[in-house]
């Protein structure tokens, strides 16, 4: 563990653990506190960065960041936020610490948040997202689908999504401590309840309703884990030893390979949730994003219907 590590824990322990104890979720001091965010990256130098903001459409809405090269590949990056707060912006750290090394252009989409929208606008938007980008001409095999915590699960049930309408398929899907069952029913959740530096368990029921509304939990579109996966593409999966979401990468990791889905999971040892957000700061989020491009390079340009080797 780095003292990089060991800090942000402190840090989000003593800002963000708390609020998680709240009795009601609170909509407006979460979008507050993340769209002050202190510090945000540069943008890569060469590299321009196209905001389309709220007049554009659903699925043009959010942000490219474009290398000066070509890409090697297109990221549809899904943030985090448990689906009420945060947005392409609050998530630069990841997407441009992703893209760098991957020489990937990225579409940070900023899809629509509940309470104001609930299930199933999001995946809508993502899906919407998706097609746009096969519709601009970018061959599925070059896209990756990936997305943290509540984007993460998103990017899952995005895989399902376009699978079950036969779309073509993307070459592949990132997922960094996704959020993949809206029950709350995996064993980490009490197991690591204390040991999670940046929420209290209580949340995530408060949190899932109010994105649900009257859908129900167990749909396979909110809670890919209840999905089936034959089919998918490879996936790579990441997440904390002491998260509250780790079985939630784990049960998937572990019926998506009994699907025949290729899938990379790797534990990091006490590091907080979505610890790739303190790039380049923490040396073991560099590890993280720089083992995720590698992914992204090797799955963009694998064969067709052939593992990554």
């Amino acid at each position: 563990m780095s003292w990089q590590s060991a800090l942000a824990c402190w840090v989000v322990r003593r800002r963000m653990r708390p609020h998680s104890a709240e009795p009601e979720v609170d909509v407006e001091l979460a979008r507050n506190y993340a769209s002050r965010r202190i510090w945000s990256p540069r943008v890569p130098k060469g590299w321009r960065l196209d905001i389309r903001d709220s007049s554009a459409e659903a699925p043009r809405r959010g942000e490219w960041l474009t290398p000066p090269a070509t890409p090697r590949a297109t990221i549809l990056y899904l943030h985090g936020g448990g689906y009420y707060f945060c947005s392409p912006r609050s998530h630069r750290a990841i997407t441009f610490g992703l893209a760098v090394p991957a020489n990937a252009r990225v579409f940070s989409l900023d899809y629509r948040l509940a309470p104001e929208h609930r299930f199933p606008a999001a995946l809508d938007d993502s899906v919407a997202a998706y097609r746009r980008l096969l519709e601009d001409g970018v061959p599925a095999q070059s896209i990756v689908i990936a997305g943290d915590s509540a984007g993460g699960g998103l990017a899952l049930a995005t895989l399902l999504a376009v699978r079950d309408a036969r779309d073509p398929l993307p070459a592949a899907g990132v997922l960094f401590s996704p959020w993949t069952d809206l029950t709350c029913g995996g064993d980490s959740m009490r197991t690591n309840d204390g040991r999670d530096p940046m929420y209290h368990a209580s949340v995530f029921p408060r949190v899932a309703a109010q994105y649900l509304g009257t859908a129900d939990a167990r749909t396979p579109y909110a809670s890919p884990l209840f999905g089936a996966f034959e089919g998918l593409p490879p996936l790579l999966i990441q997440v904390g030893d002491t998260e509250l979401l780790l079985d939630d990468s784990t049960r998937v990791a572990a019926q998506a390979r009994a699907a025949g889905v290729r899938v990379e999971l790797d534990i990091w040892r006490d590091v907080p949730h979505i610890f790739q957000i303190w790039a380049p700061f923490m040396p073991e989020a560099r590890e993280a994003l720089a083992r995720a491009a590698t992914f992204i390079d090797a799955a963009v340009h694998r064969p067709p219907n052939t593992s990554i080797v």
